[in-house]
């Protein structure tokens, strides 16, 4: 995806490695996608921290570009992967502290569909910005970046903790094979023989 870390960078990119399992192990691809969001949430914190005591340069842009591409690309498609086969058979459970739970991890998935723009405006002026001794964002921007980065935390362990043995417990062997079918399909990889 991405470029690796280039040598002598002052904001060294973690990594867009695709992970070991591919999609045909949907749930280890769910939580190797939680782990990138995880690396893209740290990589917003360490870019922050950089234009603080470095300011806007050229690794200050990469790292703004890499973190926006994977917000805009693979975590909707996620998000997507989680409502349309983790959440379904879950919410038609029985359980109804796991239907509330469910109920939360969508609402969820809208505030941070909703916090992203502000916080893509503010990694867009540093993507954008020109050099400079201090960095581009402002008291409100670094705000918008903290607040977006919040609201991944406890979603995360709620799905890897509960949600997701939850729905692998629930779902047929046919039902896991339409899930890797589908996000394979969303993501234009062409299937194995």
């Amino acid at each position: 995806m991405g470029a690796a870390p280039r040598a002598g960078s002052a904001v060294a990119l973690p990594g867009h490695h695709t992970p070991a399992v591919g999609l045909e192990a949907p749930f280890e691809m769910l939580e190797a996608c939680h782990e990138r969001v995880q690396r893209m949430l740290t990589l917003m914190g360490r870019l922050q921290q950089h234009l603080l005591e470095t300011g806007l340069d050229d690794s200050a842009r990469q790292a703004a570009r890499d973190v926006m591409r994977y917000f805009d690309l693979a975590a909707p498609l996620h998000h997507q992967d989680e409502e349309l086969h983790v959440f379904p058979p879950l919410l038609a459970g029985t359980d109804a502290g796991l239907r509330n739970l469910v109920q939360g991890l969508m609402q969820d998935h809208r505030q941070m569909e909703a916090a992203w723009p502000l916080a893509r405006a503010a990694l867009l002026a540093v993507a954008e910005g020109p050099a400079s001794d201090g960095g581009p964002l402002n008291a409100e921007q670094t705000d918008a970046l903290n607040r977006f980065s919040a609201l991944y935390a406890q979603h995360i362990q709620s799905e890897e903790d509960l949600v997701y043995p939850a729905a692998q417990a629930v779902l047929s062997p046919d039902a896991v094979q339409a899930m890797s079918a589908d996000m394979m399909r969303r993501r234009g990889v062409v299937q194995r023989a």
